[in-house]
């Protein structure tokens, strides 16, 4: 069975009620589809158009109401408002073997009114997707929740709609409401211990984080080289230094001296300081390494530290007063074990290393590790277009 590459979108309606980690806790707990790329975009008003007459092209050939009503729903609810506010997507780009049909499945149809009985909650336009119709039956309300295609060839043409516009629009979004207050800035990372097998665990975490009442305004999939995590988590080194190798070369030197039976002189425990400890520490300092790209940095050669990790992570950019305290309550201290009942790493943490997310601690820190991680360069326009190089 070929290999395709489809997408799933999440309505702007979806964002705002705060339901985007629902519908990604289900897109990654139900397939065996690999989560390829996501962005964030606030589409123009020639976007708009385009995809809407794709939807009205491509879905009229199999039910001409249905792509009416998508195409309507489109051009009334994605374009940018008269006063110039933007709307927000979400864009999530899977790929594997039957995506399109797969992803369908877990979308669902579009809702129809349907006796109590009848709903069941099984897919996301079931718990969140709704349609009202008046009592001659036209449709006074509709709201579908996610939009995905049915197949590869209208997946392929609406691709190239969107990285023809994402090629040439800023990873963050910008202009999406007039504020009076100041508004920050964080970085988040879903790290690697979330991606290592089908879970709802990236999606709860979002649905967590959605408690601070800020807004996603850019994200992607992320692969952290060797060199970009030796940069990021630098400060760590000194820190782990200082904080454990005292701490080491105390151990030692009581060991040694239960072992043999001797007594050890102050500077003994100091040598071991500088050299067992500090060689623990540093050793502790390369597992976070190969926890967040997958590899240790003494078993890279030079030329390879700079390539994309083995391991995945998603970054998340959210924007609102007070983002970097707000979120960093909600994700909890850096031990889960010490962190309060209901946040994020407590739930979802196992200790201080595979604590499930990061989040930045001040302006500077987020100033400093959006630049490590490029957060401008969105990759998915490459692989959108590698995928259409091959003849989709």
């Amino acid at each position: 069975m070929a290999m395709e590459l489809s997408y799933l979108i999440i309505t702007p309606y979806t964002i705002m009620k705060s339901r985007t980690g629902g519908v990604i806790a289900r897109l990654l707990s139900r397939s065996d589809l690999e989560l390829a790329g996501a962005r964030i975009i606030c589409p123009s008003q020639e976007l708009t158009e385009e995809y809407a007459a794709a939807i009205k092209r491509t879905v009229g050939k199999r039910d001409e109401k249905a792509a009416k009503l998508l195409s309507d729903y489109v051009k009334d609810n994605f374009a940018p408002a008269a006063d110039g506010k933007k709307e927000r997507i979400m864009m999530l780009f899977f790929k594997g073997e039957d995506a399109c049909k797969k992803l369908y499945s877990i979308a669902g149809s579009l809702p129809r009114p349907v006796s109590k009985a009848a709903i069941t909650g099984e897919t996301i336009r079931d718990t969140y997707a709704d349609m009202v119709l008046t009592p001659n039956g036209e449709v006074k309300y509709f709201e579908p929740a996610v939009l995905t295609p049915c197949d590869q060839t209208s997946a392929t043409e609406n691709l190239r709609i969107f990285a023809k516009f994402m090629e040439k629009e800023p990873n963050i979004v910008k202009n999406l409401i007039k504020e009076k207050t100041a508004l920050e800035q964080t970085l988040v990372i879903i790290k690697p211990d979330n991606w290592r097998h089908p879970s709802t665990k990236p999606g709860n975490i979002i649905d967590m984080l959605s408690r601070t009442g800020l807004r996603i305004v850019g994200c992607k999939i992320y692969q952290m080289s060797v060199a970009n995590a030796l940069e990021f988590y630098g400060p760590v080194k000194n820190v782990l230094r200082k904080k454990l190798a005292p701490v080491i070369g105390k151990k030692a030197k009581e060991l040694l001296e239960a072992e043999f039976e001797i007594k050890l002189h102050e500077e003994d425990e100091s040598k071991l300081t500088e050299t067992v400890g500090l060689d623990y520490a540093d050793d502790q300092f390369h597992r976070i390494i190969e926890f967040m790209s997958g590899k240790r940095p003494e078993s890279c050669k030079e030329s390879e530290l700079g390539a994309p990790g083995l391991v995945k992570c998603m970054i998340l950019i959210y924007e609102g007063k007070d983002a970097i305290s707000k979120i960093r309550n909600v994700l909890g201290p850096t031990d889960p074990t010490k962190a309060p009942g209901g946040t994020v790493r407590r739930d979802f943490g196992q200790d201080v290393m595979v604590n499930t997310a990061h989040a930045s601690d001040a302006p500077e820190s987020v100033e400093r590790e959006t630049k490590i991680v490029a957060i401008e360069d969105n990759p998915i326009c490459r692989i959108i277009n590698d995928f259409l190089s091959k003849g989709a």
